[in-house]
């Protein structure tokens, strides 16, 4: 299931996942149109949609790590995206692992199938640098995903984001973080 190169697809039981590039951009739109998509990414105007894609192309050229666009391998509808993103927690360099599924698509292993295929790319990749995880405290959904990933919870972060029980973004809403052991499923 590893790719041969950093950037080609990855196919798993179920999934291509393509890294995302410019010609991506209609089927992201109608994925961040999604109620429960929109709900935790917040709204997504076609312009944000292509400076994201814009950004993201980028990320694979200079980072050689990126998110993914995900079809479903025997139909080739559209399921969502996922991937990891360089950033820094703190004072450290990691990689962040994380998804969006259409919402047709909830509740089928789908999120967690995405979150697999990227710990395996980047225990091929990069097993050098640690692996995370973040959401919102009260994003039950994905905070399963965490766990069955094999992630151990490992604090809470504050970023722009959605609190339980109040409308809005705010700047400093609590993300429970989750991260690999180093020795954790799928690295060495």
């Amino acid at each position: 299931m590893s790719p041969a190169a950093r950037t080609d697809p990855v196919l798993t039981d179920r999934l291509l996942l393509t890294p995302i590039g410019v010609q991506h951009v209609d089927e992201l739109a109608i994925l961040h149109q999604e109620p429960l998509v929109d709900h935790w990414t917040g709204p997504w105007t076609p312009a944000l949609v292509r400076t994201w894609v814009n950004g993201m192309a980028e990320r694979w050229a200079v980072d050689g790590v990126g998110k993914w666009i995900a079809h479903d391998r025997s139909t080739g509808v559209l399921v969502g995206r996922g991937g990891l993103s360089r950033m820094v927690i703190g004072d450290e360099a990691v990689l962040e692992v994380g998804w969006a599924v259409r919402d047709t698509s909830t509740g089928n292993g789908y999120a967690t199938e995405i979150g697999r295929a990227a710990l395996a790319w980047a225990a091929t990749f990069s097993p050098e640098v640690p692996v995370v995880a973040f959401t919102e405290v009260h994003n039950a959904a994905s905070v399963a995903v965490m766990r069955r990933l094999g992630l151990r919870r490992s604090g809470v972060i504050h970023r722009e984001g959605l609190v339980a029980g109040r409308p809005g973004l705010h700047a400093r809403a609590p993300f429970v973080l989750y991260r690999q052991d180093v020795a954790g499923p799928g690295r060495a």
